[in-house]
């Protein structure tokens, strides 16, 4: 299928590890120049030697993208040195687990103001761009969990909520104008950061991380883990010409977790 990616300009946050190094690399192979955002510098440079070792031509940013500043400037730096902006892929912020008998509100504070606030301002952004090159694309990572909350995932769970709000509301604005607004919502993905957010509860089970994570998995009709370039290919896909007439829908990628009806 040809997608139709190739020359485009793609900036992927959250794009050092995981889910956004995977789609960075994806959309590099299909011909996208992108533009790499997140704060690690080191982790982005690795990120971007990946790209490269896939044949694509990339850039990286490091910025703070829970702040208006930082979301400026990444969206201006990525204009500045590629030219344009065509597709964005908004994949930064993971919030901790902790459980709803003694959550504290900060914890929803710091999920809302990288994902949700992050995500909002990088599309009001990017939308007057796309507008100008005659249509784009906006792929927003929300996560399953907003859909399945658990009582040790909720304020992950309200900011992914808050992220498909927005992904339906900004597609009707954007629609207009040739732009698809879009969201993917992955379930337990194979990544350094879901280990991360998991360790202080495998502690608490008395078993490692992995033990932890695959009994997790088990639980799904699928029995496994989604890899980063699962999730990857699907957001290039939405992120392509192919799917020009998919607006202000959510793709659940959960291994059938979700219990559900569309």
């Amino acid at each position: 299928m040809e997608l139709g990616i190739a020359g485009r300009v793609a900036l992927v946050t959250g794009a050092s590890r995981g889910i956004g190094r995977a789609c960075a690399v994806e959309l590099a192979r299909e011909g996208a120049r992108v533009c790499l955002v997140a704060r690690d510098p080191g982790h982005l440079a690795r990120a971007l030697a990946a790209v490269e070792d896939a044949g694509g031509e990339g850039m990286t940013l490091s910025a703070d993208l829970s702040t208006q500043e930082g979301c400026r400037d990444a969206v201006e730096g990525c204009v500045r040195e590629l030219g344009a902006l065509h597709i964005l892929v908004n994949n930064a912020g993971a919030a901790r687990e902790h459980h709803v008998a003694d959550v504290p509100a900060e914890l929803f504070d710091d999920a809302l103001t990288l994902k949700l606030y992050g995500y909002l301002r990088m599309s009001q952004l990017a939308l007057p761009l796309m507008r100008e090159a005659g249509g784009g694309r906006i792929v927003n990572v929300a996560g399953a969990a907003g859909a399945s909350p658990l009582p040790d995932n909720l304020p992950m769970s309200i900011a992914n909520v808050g992220v498909l709000n927005l992904t339906r509301a900004f597609s009707d604005i954007a629609a207009p104008a040739g732009v698809t607004a879009n969201a993917v919502c992955p379930g337990l993905t194979d990544t350094d950061r879901a280990r991360e957010l998991r360790e202080e509860r495998a502690a608490s089970a008395g078993v490692g991380v992995e033990e932890l994570l695959e009994r997790m998995a088990s639980r799904t009709p699928a029995g496994r883990m989604a890899s980063p370039e699962e999730v990857a290919r699907v957001v290039c896909f939405l992120a392509s010409e192919a799917a020009s007439f998919v607006h202000g829908t959510a793709v659940y990628m959960d291994g059938g977790a979700r219990r559900a009806t569309p």
